[in-house]
């Protein structure tokens, strides 16, 4: 954006459209006369309703007006840089970042400043999703380490016990045998459960709309006085490749614990939307599906936030503590993730699915 050769011109243009950060260009008048993608990414609005916006709608600086500092590193041709400022997404949902102010007359005889923000949550999700993954994995890793301990012994004590209900002369003895063979069956089935599936997911064009409306009517079946299930989806979502049954039980679990959170006067919401240039752990997709599971239920308690995807940890009275290991394990099938925010009233379960195949 330096000169006025038309091919270098091109040139700087591409490379700013391809960049990850988002880079905004005002006028002498501060006036946005160019964002990239990255930008229209961060703000969620396209470029056709932010540009001819004034950088004091779009840029609060935290110690003084925005018109003001800018107007000044125009005047003093000198660049600054903001920490941690936050600016408005145009569904209303704040994004932290960092600011940095660029007067253009340093290396351009036009008056204008290039502003380039960093989004520094969107850095803490990635940190956080990637310990997030690191932590299933190793959990995983442990339990199968675990199951293949237990189920060893667990066979041969079931065998056992099966032979010696076939030699013992009294009858009413069997009843000893039958509890030690019922109650090696229930923890074998406990180990399946916490190991989940043990073959590859078949996938095939699946609708998530299907999959979250056949969750919907298992929720208001499963509950007769159930909370509202409440709908808002986006019809232009395409199919994704999934198998359509762990997404199910996924999705169950997840709607299963808001239900049993919020009881019959509560509400539960279904929603879904696509998302762009999105990072799931340390890997960016082009197209992503996001389905938020939102409920007005308590919240979950502050002391197990942290650990409700580790096996046996339950914020419910009698809850297994299996149900969103189990989901998140699912999802990572499908290369996915799981993500949790909750406080009292506002709880939100996102699950994120990449939309395109390996081979888009």
């Amino acid at each position: 954006m330096t000169t006025s050769h038309p091919a270098r011109a091109g040139l700087e243009r591409l490379i700013l459209d391809h960049l990850n950060t988002a880079i905004l260009l005002f006028d002498a008048d501060l006036c946005l006369i160019y964002l990239n993608p990255a930008a229209e990414i961060l703000f969620e609005i396209s470029a056709r309703h932010l540009l001819g916006q004034s950088a004091t709608t779009l840029l609060p600086c935290q110690d003084a007006a925005v018109e003001q500092r800018l107007a000044e590193a125009l005047e003093s041709r000198q660049p600054f840089t903001e920490h941690e400022i936050t600016v408005l997404a145009g569904d209303g949902r704040t994004k932290i970042v960092n600011c940095t102010v660029l007067p253009l007359h340093q290396i351009d005889a036009r008056s204008g400043i290039l502003v380039e923000l960093f989004q520094v949550d969107r850095q803490l999700r990635i940190s956080r999703e990637e310990h997030l993954l690191s932590q299933h994995q190793a959990t995983q890793a442990l339990l199968r380490g675990l199951a293949h301990e237990i189920k060893n012994p667990l066979g041969g004590l079931r065998g056992a016990a099966q032979l010696l209900e076939q030699e013992l002369p009294d009858p009413s003895l069997r009843e000893y045998t039958r509890i030690i063979i019922d109650e090696a069956d229930r923890l074998q089935a406990l180990m399946n459960r916490m190991l989940g599936p043990n073959h590859l997911p078949r996938l095939e064009a699946v609708n998530i709309h299907d999959v979250l409306e056949h969750v919907r009517g298992l929720i208001l079946a499963e509950f007769p006085l159930s909370p509202k299930v409440l709908r808002d989806y986006d019809p232009s979502i395409p199919d994704l490749m999934a198998d359509a049954d762990r997404l199910i039980q996924a999705f169950l679990n997840l709607a299963r614990n808001a239900a049993t959170a919020t009881g019959a006067a509560g509400e539960i919401e279904l929603r879904s939307r696509v998302l762009r240039q999105f990072t799931i752990g340390n890997q960016r997709h082009r197209l992503v599906l996001m389905v938020q599971v939102h409920d007005n239920g308590p919240g979950i308690p502050l002391e197990i936030r942290d650990k409700i995807f580790f096996p046996m940890v339950s914020g419910h009275p009698g809850g297994s503590g299996l149900g969103l290991p189990i989901a998140q394990e699912l999802i990572n099938q499908h290369g996915g993730l799981i993500e949790c925010d909750s406080r009292p009233g506002d709880t939100n379960f996102f699950v994120y699915l990449p939309l395109e195949s390996d081979h888009d």
